[in-house]
C-alpha cells in the first residue's frame, strides 16, 4: 500500500474530498516526524508506539577489503505495533 492509497481510503472513510484527506495524513505524518526529531515518543492507542533509539558507534566491516571501518553513533526511528493492531494481523 502506499502514500496515495492511503490517503483514498481516509478520503472514502472520513467523508472527505480527496485534497483534505492529503492534507489530514500530510499533517498527521509531519507531526509524527516532528516529535520524533524532538526526541518524544508518539503512542497511537491501539495501533502502536513510535520512538527513537539511539545506535551506539561500532566498528564495522567493508566486506570487500577487510577493512575496518568504524561507524558512528546514530539515531534511528522504530516502531512498536500495540496489541490490537498485532490481533488484526494475526
Amino acid at each position: 500500500m502506499k502514500k496515495a492509497d492511503i490517503i483514498e481510503r481516509v478520503a472514502d472513510r472520513a467523508g472527505l474530498s480527496r485534497a483534505a484527506a492529503e492534507a489530514a495524513v500530510n499533517a498527521l505524518l509531519a507531526a509524527i516526524g516532528e516529535s520524533l526529531a524532538r526526541g518524544e515518543v508518539v503512542r497511537i492507542s491501539g495501533f502502536g508506539r513510535f520512538s527513537v533509539r539511539t545506535r551506539p558507534a561500532h566498528t564495522g566491516r567493508n566486506p570487500g577489503t577487510g577493512e575496518s571501518i568504524p561507524v558512528a553513533c546514530a539515531k534511528t526511528p522504530l516502531f512498536k505495533a500495540g496489541k490490537q493492531l498485532k490481533d488484526a494481523v494475526n
